[in-house]
């Protein structure tokens, strides 16, 4: 009688590194077998509570029901046409949803892609498209997806950066505010105004881009004083303004999109990761006669806005207001925040807990030092928690600030379990 070999973490990472460019990082050498809301087990049994969602787009959790049985429902019809050949319902369904939530009193439209990058890519073709212009301002510390054009926008070299360029011309990078690196809003602003007295013409400017809340950067929250200054410049000189929602959006700081804690309406938002609760879909949505600047056939893509994926974002939409999941943001934000800024009190190598909603983090250091910024602590944290069984995400210009993204699922004893082996491991790695 023939006995089924169990599977290892290990022999499956042997087979991945012998099988798979080592350019695909991988945070944790775990493979998952099976998952649920916030808990995952691996292929050897072990369970861990989900503290990344898959980089933020589990915000409703691993399986949830609804969302499922919309896939399903959709399976049984058909799964791919392409839009642009022959249209279905959904697609349209989830494009008047997104352009009655997305803020601004004017009329909009949105457009489906399949990935972030694809979704920032399309936002600045539609804004040179309108303008006329070519030129782009991002911000240090910013990071926008991995195409040449996203990396060129991108405000972080290494990992992401190195190697791949040269990256396409007419994009410059201002400040972003740091009040704990001591960047002020005035020195943001300033350095936006010497792009344009220096670099380029602002009549040359067709959009600046900005992350509400910076992902990769490190949980960077721009001020609101900042981004309703940069609306006024954008405004000032006919640049288009666009904010990318791609992780912070689908409730994760406790409204739909972030940019509404700011008060300011954006000419066009990308979006993605959560809003179809892991299935792969990217969206712009934005003023209506901005979004209608392209011709003809010269927006869209093969697998974009793919049926699958838009039953499951309109499940998604429901589960957020059946659940009362920007509520739970707020309140689970709030919580973790409290019980960081207690082991801050505690432990002087946390150098700042920061965040928005449920969008939280804390920031590593040397010796209380936050001009000594400490990867190697984030790395070793993240690591011990992975042994307490508990999945954690690096990120931070210098790598050394560690994000939590559990889902808004997640029980209140889950998020606490998972708090505790974070306490746990800070005393271990002292």
């Amino acid at each position: 009688m023939l006995t089924k070999t169990l599977k290892t973490n290990a022999d499956l990472m042997a087979r991945r590194r012998a099988a798979i460019p080592r350019g695909v990082g991988q945070s944790h050498e775990v493979f998952i077998a099976r998952a649920e809301n916030a808990e995952i087990w691996d292929v050897e049994g072990k369970r861990y509570i989900d503290f990344a969602g898959g980089i933020a787009v589990l915000n409703t959790g691993h399986g949830r029901p609804e969302i499922k049985e919309a896939v399903k429902a959709q399976i049984d019809l058909f799964t791919h046409t392409c839009f642009q050949v022959l249209a279905y319902e959904s697609y349209v369904e989830l494009a008047e949803r997104f352009n009655t939530l997305a803020p601004g009193d004017f009329a909009k439209k949105t457009l489906f892609l399949t990935t972030g990058a694809e979704a920032v890519e399309n936002a600045i073709k539609i804004a040179r498209s309108h303008t006329k212009r070519s030129a782009v301002i991002a911000f240090t510390s910013g990071y926008h997806g991995r195409t040449l054009l996203t990396l060129g926008l991108t405000g972080k070299v290494a990992p992401y950066k190195t190697g791949f360029g040269p990256f396409p011309g007419e994009i410059f990078h201002a400040q972003f505010p740091n009040e704990t690196h001591g960047v002020s809003v005035d020195d943001s602003i300033a350095s936006i105004e010497s792009i344009l007295k220096n670099d380029v013409e602002a009549s040359r400017v067709a959009a600046i881009i900005v992350e509400p809340v910076q992902g990769e950067g490190g949980f960077n929250v721009a001020p609101t004083d900042f981004l309703q200054r940069v609306r006024a410049l954008c405004d000032q000189h006919g640049i288009l303004m666009i904010v990318d929602e791609i992780q912070t959006g689908a409730g994760r700081t406790g409204t739909w999109f972030a940019i509404e804690h700011s008060g300011v309406a954006p000419d066009m938002i990308t979006m993605a990761k959560s809003m179809a609760g892991g299935y792969p879909i990217s969206g712009v949505v934005g003023r209506a006669e901005v979004m209608d600047a392209p011709a003809a056939g010269g927006l869209g893509g093969t697998y974009a806005g793919s049926p699958l994926a838009c039953a499951a974002a309109l499940a998604v939409l429901d589960v957020f207001e059946k659940d009362n999941l920007l509520e739970r943001s707020r309140s689970m934000g709030a919580h973790m925040v409290t019980r960081l800024e207690a082991m801050a009190t505690k432990d002087k190598r946390i150098a700042a807990v920061r965040g928005l909603g449920a969008m939280v983090a804390f920031e590593l250091c040397k010796d209380g030092d936050v001009h000594q910024p400490s990867a190697e602590l984030a790395k070793a944290l993240a690591a011990e928690a992975t042994k307490r069984g508990l999945i954690l995400l690096t990120c931070g210009t210098y790598g050394n600030v560690v994000r939590i993204l559990v889902p808004l699922t997640a029980s209140d004893a889950i998020v606490n379990e998972g708090l505790d082996i974070i306490e746990a491991c800070l005393a271990a790695t002292a």
